[in-house]
């Protein structure tokens, strides 16, 4: 159902606030390069410092930009069943086309309460689920087996993969099948990942070079693994760099270097990237030629 190099985006501030109309820019930019989806509110946008109202905004506004020509996927996770439940019906009432929903963080909940988390979700609303598996992140792996179950509940729709582990990965397409989106989290293994049969990238690498991340996607499903894997090898010590810091720190200070957006503001407990790593950030985005 979604494929293709579909950006996780960053949420731009401006004095503190929601800079919405660099956000609108941001889409366009998407939009203009082959990006086929965007992904508001998730980790790369800050959505655990957003208030509800900002996080209802941020959705909004991306909506609005985006007008239908390509899919917005949501970011409504939480680790409150109830609160995910909230947010995703707002984005289903504000048009987003799918949500996608974080394994809930912090709880270590057991494989049959990540089960009931999603299910309930799935259940409280018709718009299609993908569920985040970052265990980097949240604590907890959700195992195939329990991805296996999940992908019998209407309306989840696959899986945002981010373990890091291309065996787990196989074992989920040959459980959950063909119809289940098996999509990379993690930008290095977006390549190894359409071998084994992905359909595409949540990307945080698209946000500063859109074009060459949906370029490689694109010439993989086209048969072209040779230009894929050109592409793959050109964007990997971009990629390298950009996760130099805990994400999105390195990927803000590129865009605000790049001229994308206007300041690399974070909120906290993020914080400016340290002088040692700007350097090797700057570095890179030269030899890439993006500044």
């Amino acid at each position: 159902m979604f494929e293709g190099s579909m950006v996780a985006i960053v949420t731009p501030f401006k004095k503190g606030k929601v800079d919405e109309k660099k956000l609108a820019e941001l889409v366009e930019f998407h939009i203009e390069n082959g990006t086929s989806a965007i992904v508001p509110c998730g980790t790369t946008g800050e959505s655990s410092t957003l208030s509800y109202e900002e996080h209802e905004h941020v959705i909004d506004v991306v909506i609005e930009a985006v007008n239908k020509r390509i899919s917005v996927i949501a970011g409504t996770g939480s680790n409150n069943t109830a609160e995910a439940i909230m947010l995703t019906t707002y984005a289903k009432k504000a048009g987003a086309d799918a949500s996608l929903q974080i394994s809930p963080y912090y709880n270590r909940p057991t494989q049959e309460g990540l089960y009931q988390h999603f299910k309930k979700i799935a259940e409280e609303s018709d718009l299609p689920a993908i569920v985040y598996n970052i265990a980097s992140r949240t604590g907890v792996n959700i195992l195939p087996e329990t991805m296996q179950r999940l992908s019998r509940v209407k309306n989840i729709i696959g899986v945002k993969e981010a373990s890091g582990n291309l065996d787990q990965m196989s074992q989920i397409h040959a459980l959950c099948g063909e119809k289940f989106d098996l999509i990379s989290g993690d930008d290095s293994l977006t390549l190894p990942l359409l071998a084994i049969g992905g359909t595409g990238v949540i990307s945080v690498a698209a946000n500063i070079a859109p074009k060459d991340v949906a370029e490689m996607v694109s010439k993989f499903k086209k048969g072209d693994i040779a230009g894929a894997r050109k592409l793959h090898y050109k964007l990997l010590p971009l990629v390298k760099a950009i996760f130099i810091e805990t994400n999105p720190i390195p990927v803000k200070t590129a865009m605000a270097l790049m001229g994308l957006i206007d300041e690399s503001t974070l909120r906290l407990p993020m914080c400016a990237i340290s002088d040692e790593n700007l350097a090797k950030l700057k570095k890179a985005l030269k030899e890439y030629e993006l500044i």
